[in-house]
């Protein structure tokens, strides 16, 4: 078993490699801010301001280098007039760095941007950042603690692993969760249902751990790759609202044969059961046998293709109640007291399901959600 379990290791690795680029690449222009055009238009011009190295586009400067003797690095918010909004691959990996100051013009980091610096004990991650790329902090060895905006990042896989920061978070909960993301649940054991308020769940969350059985919420609607690979005790997934399952999402489950799809559901990229071939598992879909078929799947991937199907077309979804944060579905003055409460840091506020509560819709809650509530209720 151990000598299985090392060259399917090898194997998946290689795959991880030789797909990194595309992978990093697809969920990019999935999650990411879209693509400012110079950058797929133009060359760029390279440069350095001392301590760091760049590269400036006609609206944007991408910084990919820098001093890795430098104790301290503060990136600016432009650079010849240029806003500085991409921290590029690798472009702080092995810093010397104890204090690294991003300005509130970035609006992504890319993959190990940050990987393997032994000195950064503190980040704060500016409120412009929407995507974090492939362990972009990995084995920071001292980093503990970390600012978050008050707004959901689209988080790449193993973000933190190896880090203080995360060890701390684990020994709280083993459902490490940022603002509505779903950072980390390598340490999960036995049945676990993600809370109702995780809107996306980042790419190899569950990867090796000992659940043997998930729900994930229909607040979620992607299924990324890397999910639930070499969960090997594995036996049930349910799927309320996912509309997408990517490659390599189920890589390795060999005792999932109970696995419900919500009837959302539009597309299942090949390869999403590798090395599930023997496998012969029950599949209920939330809809209708027509439904089914329109999904944009590989019918001849042996886990679907040996699968027996039921269709369920009387399951629906809870409805979602707009303001309800404490989730005992009603919107009234209880929850306008939970956010209060919340805005106010105090622990006792009840807030269960804070996408319920974002009112203005700008993946935020805050005082303005509050302001929005308090008019509804008096309407």
């Amino acid at each position: 078993m151990r000598g299985k379990r090392s060259l399917k290791a090898v194997a998946f690795l290689a795959a991880l490699t030789i797909t990194a680029g595309m992978t990093s690449g697809l969920i990019q222009s999935r999650y990411a801010p879209a693509p400012l055009t110079a950058w797929a238009d133009e060359e760029g011009t390279d440069g350095n301001t001392g301590t760091l190295y760049y590269t400036k586009y006609s609206d944007h400067v991408s910084v990919w280098g820098c001093d890795y003797q430098a104790t301290s690095l503060e990136v600016p918010a432009a650079i010849e007039g240029v806003p500085v909004t991409v921290i590029g691959d690798y472009a702080f990996d092995g810093s010397s760095a104890s204090t690294i100051t991003l300005p509130d013009t970035i609006t992504s980091i890319g993959n190990w941007a940050f990987a393997g610096n032994s000195n950064l004990k503190s980040v704060t991650i500016p409120d412009s950042v929407e995507y974090i790329g492939i362990q972009a902090f990995d084995q920071c060895s001292v980093l503990s603690e970390i600012n978050f905006p008050d707004h959901l990042i689209k988080f790449d896989g193993q973000v933190f692993r190896d880090t203080p920061w995360l060890e701390a978070q684990r020994k709280k909960s083993p459902l490490v969760m940022v603002n509505g993301a779903l950072v980390d649940a390598q340490t999960c054991t036995g049945d676990v249902e993600v809370p109702s308020d995780v809107e996306y769940i980042a790419p190899s969350s569950f990867m090796s751990s000992s659940v043997t059985s998930v729900v994930v919420p229909a607040s979620v609607k992607s299924l990324l790759s890397n999910t639930f690979a070499f969960c090997e005790s594995l036996t049930s997934v349910e799927l309320k609202g996912v509309e997408l399952i990517e490659s390599m999402a189920f890589y390795d489950t060999p005792k999932l044969t109970d696995l419900k799809l919500s009837g959302k559901l539009k597309t299942i990229e090949g390869s999403a059961f590798m090395d599930d071939d023997n496998v012969r598992a029950t599949i209920t879909f939330y809809g209708s046998e027509a439904t089914w078929n329109g999904v944009e799947k590989d019918s001849e991937e042996a886990y679907l293709k040996n699968a027996t199907m039921v269709f369920d077309e009387s399951h629906s979804d809870p409805e979602v109640v707009k303001g309800d944060i404490n989730d005992d579905g009603s919107f009234n003055i209880a929850d306008a007291v939970a956010l209060q409460k919340y805005l106010l840091a105090n622990p006792d506020n009840n807030v269960k399901n804070w996408k319920n509560g974002d009112l203005v819709e700008d993946d935020k809650l805050n005082v303005y959600d509050l302001i929005a509530m308090r008019t509804e209720l008096t309407k």
